[in-house]
């Protein structure tokens, strides 16, 4: 396979040194210099771009020829059962490129749902650096968000939209992914997959090149001395700890990125490809590319389910008042008399910031007693300064006390000592037979698949928004964008539910009695469309029981799938999706932006016969008063075509139940 690329100002013809293709998707590998290509059914999605490996300071890419010829190979892996996840199994099945350079390789693969790449190293020492840039076709459509380079791994902000040539070129932020594009009808989202103590990859700049947008490579150091911290005055100013607190800040780095004290593997630097926005939903390859559970690990006790969570209603819209453990026990009671498998205990639950010494209001033990004896399990918040470096004794401790998991806050960095952490702390979870909700981190990158007790990971510009947004907070445009960006990473603790709904323009945040934008129904469709196998219900028990209609259709939503299938829209105009419930139910969902709409689908996915659908939907006055639905019962058959009318903000959710 012959290619023009634009090296240093000059088109040459090269020769491609490996390659990987399967069901149309390929990457090439080429040296002189070392880069990658990656097209879909003939079309080039990344044109040729360079990539490159930093050892002690030495550029081992530069110059490099391989050491024998590449070797290429079927992978007939079949498909791995998934307990946690959007599909009972993932298939394995692709193709496989190596290219040995002696001191190091490049690995390549093609699956039907993308393909990837990762270098490996022979050399020991540190990793000064990775070129790992993506050059952006100059006509695509690009959906990206953006954090401040200071702040690399904190990634909770609101996605942008921008063609290709007009992406902006800002020196003091940082693209993360997932970063997605669509060129010529195709559609790719940059991922990557199987980061072990490595720094997750944003970019930085976007230089115009003869083929494309570069977009250049940028990972946090490696940390070198670290301070605890807490706020002192609201979130503005942060005192200096011993221990504990709410922070790990980084105060100096290493000028290395990470270690390669023996040799290793980088992370897979992955393209999930397909022929429409919609279905980046189906794509697995994140999932399939992480090292999976060790053989024999037994990880049945996972529990996923939903969660009656206190901190975004105030304690059942009650302030600080109700962190009592007579509010607890309401939230206990609520939850085991509506199915709800979780109740957590969010920030106050222990003295502030202190999970050793407790909140005399609330009586910890006595709940999780009282929880279990009620059927449900407890869940405990703490940041994660509270727990770093002293991750086994925590896990022990609380598992002994009869806790079910952790929901682990504010890491908000994205260098490779945090990469240690989670998995370190997953590590411990596991022997304890503790769940994790890993809040306040960056977005998945597979590490579930090896620790299937990690449930859920935030990493979303998430409904809390809405406690502290301001009058003209558009959050359904967010809502549907995170559809197709944060989501192509796997599972995300958005925690929907809100159930005072505003029309746009017309809300305003408040702490105790917080609402969301856009309509009822809206709320309820994300319980299906959006992964999250721990889902956070985040309105009060009170709010709860003043709506039950709703809430018990959100509450006996599935948190875990049996099939996904993408149904439509793109990130500028709304999301639908159908899944597949453990049960046999099919569930279809979806979301608009601020616009209203009507949306058709086929319903191609149900299976024969008849199947009875109970359908929630915005009402004709719910451009006004977004609260306002109607139910449906109807019964339909395979294909039959379902068409809904959503209004600004809107939304819709099915359940289709077999006759």
């Amino acid at each position: 396979m012959m290619s023009v690329a634009a090296v240093s100002g000059c088109a040459i013809a090269a020769e491609s040194v490996a390659t990987a293709e399967f069901e149309g998707n390929a990457i090439r590998l080429y040296d002189n210099p070392l880069s990658y290509e990656v097209s879909r059914s003939g079309v080039v999605l990344v044109p040729r771009t360079s990539i490159g490996l930093c050892i002690n300071g030495e550029c081992l890419a530069k110059g490099a020829k391989p050491a024998a010829t590449p070797s290429v190979n079927a992978i007939k892996g079949g498909s791995v059962s998934t307990p946690c996840y959007k599909k009972s199994s993932v298939v394995l099945n692709g193709v496989e490129a190596l290219a040995d350079f002696g001191d190091f390789a490049v690995r390549l693969v093609a699956r039907a749902d993308g393909v990837a790449y990762r270098l490996e190293t022979k050399k020991t020492g540190v990793i000064t650096g990775e070129k790992a840039d993506v050059t952006v076709p100059p006509s695509a459509r690009c959906w990206f968000n953006r954090t401040p380079r200071s702040k690399l791994g904190n990634e909770e902000t609101v996605p942008e939209f921008a063609d290709a040539q007009n992406l902006p070129n800002d020196a003091t932020k940082a693209f993360y992914l997932p970063f997605v594009y669509s060129v010529a009808d195709k559609t790719v989202a940059v991922t990557e997959s199987d980061i072990h103590d490595y720094p997750v990859l944003n970019f930085a700049d976007a230089e115009k090149t003869e083929v494309g947008i570069r977009l250049s490579s940028l990972f946090a150091k490696y940390p070198k001395t670290v301070v605890h911290s807490a706020n002192e005055k609201g979130w503005s100013e942060r005192i200096i700890l011993p221990k504990g607190g709410r922070w790990v800040d980084v105060i100096e780095t290493e000028d290395f990125i990470a270690k390669a004290d023996t040799p290793r593997t980088l992370p897979w630097r992955t393209f999930i490809l397909a022929d429409a926005p919609s279905k980046l939903c189906e794509a697995d390859i994140v999932y399939a590319l992480a090292e999976p559970a060790e053989t024999g690990a037994d990880f049945s006790w996972v529990k996923p389910g939903k969660v009656a969570w206190d901190w975004w209603n105030a304690f059942d819209n009650k302030g600080g008042t109700g962190c009592t453990t007579a509010t607890y026990e309401r939230f206990i009671d609520f939850a085991a008399k509506t199915g709800v498998e979780y109740v957590i205990l969010d920030e106050g639950w222990s003295a502030k910031l202190d999970i050793w010494h407790d909140n005399p209001e609330v009586d910890v033990p006595h709940l999780i007693d009282y929880g279990a004896k009620k059927g449900l399990g407890i869940i405990l918040w703490m940041a994660w300064a509270q727990v770093y470096g002293d991750e086994e004794h925590v896990a022990e401790h609380f598992a002994k006390l009869g806790a079910k998991g952790f929901k682990v806050d504010f890491m908000d960095r994205g260098d490779a000592r945090i990469a240690t952490f989670l998995e370190k702390f997953a590590e411990a979870c596991a022997r304890n037979r503790m769940v994790v909700d890993y809040h306040g981190a960056y977005r998945p990158v597979g590490l579930q698949r090896k620790y299937p007790n990690i449930l859920n990971f935030e990493a979303i510009h998430g409904l809390e928004q809405m406690k502290w947004a301001k009058i003209d907070k558009d959050m359904c445009m967010n809502d549907v964008a995170c559809f197709y960006l944060r989501m192509s990473a796997g599972p995300m603790d958005y925690t929907p539910g809100a159930m005072d709904n505003y029309p746009i323009g017309e809300y305003k945040g408040t702490y105790v009695n917080p609402g969301s934008v856009g309509t009822r129904v809206h709320q309820m469709a994300l319980m299906a469309l959006y992964e999250a196998p721990l889902q956070m219900l985040s309105d009060s028990p009170t709010k709860y029981e003043q709506n039950m209609e709703c809430f018990s259709f959100m509450a006996k939503t599935p948190v875990v799938w049996n099939a996904t299938v993408g149904l439509g829209g793109c990130p500028e105009s709304y999301a639908a999706a159908a899944r597949l419930s453990k049960d046999g139910s099919w569930y279809a969902a979806g979301i608009s932006n601020k616009d209203a709409r009507e949306v058709s689908f086929k319903t191609a996915f149900l299976g024969e016969g008849e199947w009875s659908a109970e359908m929630f939907c915005d009402s004709v006055s719910a451009d006004a008063k977004p609260c306002d639905y109607v139910v449906e019962r109807k019964t339909v058959k395979a294909g039959d075509v379902i068409t809904v009318k959503m209004a600004s903000g809107g939304g819709f959710i099915v359940r289709f139940s077999r006759n």
